[in-house]
């Protein structure tokens, strides 16, 4: 623990050097960096908020002369550099391709995928392929109508150039079954009856089945046939070795028959091609040179590349990156489980902050820049991450903090009845501690938080910009004094208008800000003293509305 006390605090006066302060959200990405695990945050929090505490405490002077002492411990390279790694065999006008499911709207993980490919293209002036891969999907996961312009949008918002034209798997449906019986006469794929017990079967004991015996005339009459069977009936498979050390690579799907309703096609097509199948030809047939995709997808690669050797084809470079599991405190993210929320109205749609969409994110306040930054820290790693979310706030935080002003809020307003109180009826407030403005506040009736009233009973407070309390029993206090010394500082309100703020949650957090606010602008970015920057979305029936963007 004392290595790791030290490492923190080397970070932390490194930190507030740079930026004049520290937060545990600024330090703990870079813990997690460097092999602090999950199971562990529980331990360190406690430390990690301790000695941000003492290094925001210390004079300039201090942090530099204790940062001599610790500076070894830092890396000699930035953690960060804020850089993609370089990509193997780029051409001079290397071909990237987007390729995201329209099963709902993207969220961070989808988007990181989406916007490694489009970084790589303009990293190499290269060229940017936005292909809708809407096969027919699972039951469980099918394409839906509203998540092809949800993709679009999204792709707008990240400053994605993917040309005019976009490719839609639905609409290469011939060139799939062209394909398909090609490798037919090959003698590299057959039509097969069988169920899937008696395949696992087969696979586990490494024998071939009955259907694949026939010949290539037998098997092109079969396939044209599986265009008429049920449902369920028959399916297209490649003919693999059986031997094959993963059972799973042996004799896989490439099509299967579906009676779904597709939403740009809709019935027009039963016979659909898997994953692997249609990129095996698109890659090729689009020109495509390099293959960014997520680790989960290793088995799909291994049977492009068979399907590619078969034809001759060149290949791409195909590179994987390791998984991402963002950790929020609202749970792990899920676009099946968002999709479904939304479809029965338990959200309020796509955009609502439980989704973590990319609109969602967007409503909050978090930049797309933001996003872009936080895809190239994550890199090209091949390892699967547990990343926190404050690795993606304290990063807006950096972008939003000195153009967003700061008001006052309080939630569970309590009316302070104050004895002794200063003859005050306004005090000049500085909008923001880096800018020379400040605002008039009137100063008539004093109102705070009632969790403020119960956590500081018996203590002195500073109410912040104003003067010092100690509050006693109830909603009652006393003035002690206006000199600005180093006690607990509280938000207070005065004249006010009624606020709630969307938290991630789903929760609305009610209360009252300073009337000030009234003079934000649609979709301004603010600072909430004390409480959280936040963005104004709307002006409510009762109040203002704002949406939670992060600490």
């Amino acid at each position: 623990m004392q290595n790791l006390s030290e490492y923190i605090l080397a970070h932390a006066l490194k930190n507030s050097l740079e930026f004049g302060k520290t937060s545990l959200e600024i330090i703990l990405p870079k813990l997690f960096q460097h092999g602090l695990e999950k199971k562990d945050i529980k331990e360190i929090l406690p430390k990690i908020r301790e000695i941000v505490e003492i290094v925001n405490k210390l004079s300039e002077k201090q942090k530099q002369e204790e940062f001599r002492k610790y500076e070894s411990l830092l890396p000699e390279k930035p953690v960060q550099s804020g850089e993609l790694p370089e990509l193997p065999k780029v051409s001079k006008k290397p071909v990237f391709r987007m390729a995201p499911f329209p099963s709902g709207a993207l969220h961070i993980g989808n988007a990181r995928t989406l916007l490694l490919n489009a970084m790589y293209s303009e990293k190499y002036k290269g060229k940017i392929l936005l292909v809708m891969d809407d096969t027919i999907g699972s039951s469980e996961k099918p394409p839906i109508k509203e998540a092809y312009e949800l993709i679009k949008d999204s792709a707008k918002w990240l400053k994605v150039k993917y040309g005019k034209n976009i490719i839609y798997k639905s609409d290469r449906l011939k060139i799939y079954y062209d394909y398909a019986e090609q490798l037919i006469k090959k003698d590299k794929a057959y039509v097969c009856h069988c169920s899937q017990e008696e395949l696992r079967n087969n696979r586990a004991k490494g024998i071939e089945c009955s259907c694949r015996q026939f010949p290539q005339k037998i098997q092109l009459l079969r396939w044209k046939e599986m265009f008429k069977m049920k449902e369920g009936e028959g399916v297209l498979r490649i003919k693999t070795d059986m031997l094959h050390p993963n059972p799973a690579f042996r004799d896989r799907v490439l099509f299967k028959i579906s009676d779904r309703e597709h939403p740009r096609v809709k019935k027009k097509y039963r016979v659909w091609p898997t994953l692997e199948m249609s990129w095996a030809v698109d890659d090729h047939l689009l020109g495509v040179t390099h293959v960014i995709r997520g680790s989960d997808l290793l088995m799909e690669t291994d049977m492009e590349k068979f399907i590619w050797d078969i034809f001759n084809w060149k290949h791409p470079e195909v590179i994987h990156h390791g998984l991402v599991n963002l950790e929020t405190s609202e749970g792990k993210i899920s676009k099946s489980k968002a999709g479904k929320e939304v479809k029965s109205g338990v959200y309020t749609g796509w955009d609502d902050p439980r989704t973590w969409s990319l609109q969602s994110l967007r409503r909050r306040g978090i930049l797309p820049d933001s996003l872009r930054q936080f895809v190239k820290e994550l890199g090209m790693t091949k390892q699967n991450i547990t990343v926190p979310i404050e690795s993606l706030y304290a990063i807006n935080r950096k972008a939003v903090d000195r153009k967003a002003n700061r008001y006052s809020f309080v939630s569970q307003p309590v009316e302070l009845k104050i004895k002794n109180a200063p003859d005050i009826t306004e005090v000049q407030v500085p909008i923001h501690p880096d800018k020379k403005e400040t605002k008039k506040v009137s100063v008539e009736k004093i109102f705070i938080s009632e969790d403020d009233c119960q956590k500081f009973k018996g203590k002195e407070v500073r109410l912040l910009h104003l003067y010092n309390i100690k509050i006693s029993s109830g909603n009652e206090a006393e003035f002690t004094s206006k000199e600005n010394k180093e006690i607990p500082k509280i938000n207070w309100v005065s004249s006010h208008v009624s606020a709630k703020i969307l938290l991630p949650s789903g929760i609305w957090q009610k209360g009252i800000a300073e009337s000030s606010i009234k003079n934000i602008k649609k979709d301004e970015v603010l600072q909430l003293e004390r409480f959280a920057f936040v963005k104004y979305d709307k002006r409510g029936k009762d109040d203002y509305e704002f949406w939670f963007t992060h600490r």
